[in-house]
């Protein structure tokens, strides 16, 4: 038996990396999907060759930021699939490990605005839909970032409001069987953070950083999601799942 049979999910910065990953065992694993990014050239090739493999996949321009864009995201979804299970916000931006007197005003509300704000409208837009489905699940990525300092005062400050935002959420949210639950990954191989960890001195900075002296691979934090969407995290709720190596355990 597949662990998201019969539910439809919604997975947003999904043109690459966590996103992809996420989409495609979610998928795999018998979810009809609504694969979301504002890259449309990687999103829409890998989501071709996934839908000629027989998944049940399908794509939208979006940009998380816009509440129209949200209203469009949503609305198609239910037309295609005629209810929604899942929520996962992945889309985001890290824009560098700037301190306050370096962080202009625009770069502040950029990344607020796509790593918080886009969560807080995913899941304005998603939620009388989970309810109306019955429950369902929201997974919003977050980052170490938003558990310990040092990481850049937007970037930290979006992910540590997001997981709060799911607290929060968990917690009005009980009575409708929606569980909300935040993942917060270490540094992970991705699109956006490949030239980033090529650097020598992001490399061992990592190695001193982690137990395990790596970086993590986007599969690891989409394995994370499928167990926090699927039923059997049904009394988990509220909570930060951290997928890190070990890092915060120092």
């Amino acid at each position: 038996m597949k662990r998201l049979n019969n539910k439809t999910a919604i997975i947003t910065g999904a043109a690459g990396g966590m996103g992809a990953a996420t989409a495609r065992l979610f998928a795999m694993e018998g979810a009809r999907v609504m694969a979301t990014d504002i890259q449309e050239a990687p999103l829409q090739e890998w989501v071709t060759a996934a839908q000629q493999e027989g998944l049940a996949i399908e794509y939208m321009v979006h940009d998380v930021a816009s509440e129209n864009d949200w209203s469009s995201t949503v609305d198609r979804t239910i037309s295609l699939f005629g209810h929604l299970d899942i929520l996962v916000n992945n889309a985001g931006v890290f824009p560098g490990f700037t301190n306050c007197e370096e962080t202009t005003k625009d770069l502040w509300d950029k990344v607020i605005a796509i790593n918080l704000t886009g969560p807080f409208l995913g899941c304005k837009a998603c939620i009388p839909h989970l309810r109306k489905a019955g429950g369902g699940s929201v997974v919003n990525i977050a980052s170490i970032a938003g558990l310990v300092g040092g990481n850049g005062v937007a970037y930290s400050s979006s992910k540590g409001g997001l997981c709060l935002l799911s607290k929060d959420l968990a917690v009005t949210l009980a009575k409708d069987k929606i569980r909300v639950n935040t993942i917060c990954p270490g540094a992970v191989l991705t699109p956006m953070t490949k030239d980033l960890l090529a650097s020598p001195d992001m490399q061992e900075m990592i190695r001193n950083m982690s137990p395990q002296g790596r970086v993590g691979e986007a599969i690891e934090i989409a394995n994370g999601a499928l167990y926090l969407a699927s039923d059997e995290s049904l009394f988990v709720t509220g909570t930060e799942l951290v997928i890190d190596g070990g890092a915060v355990a120092r």
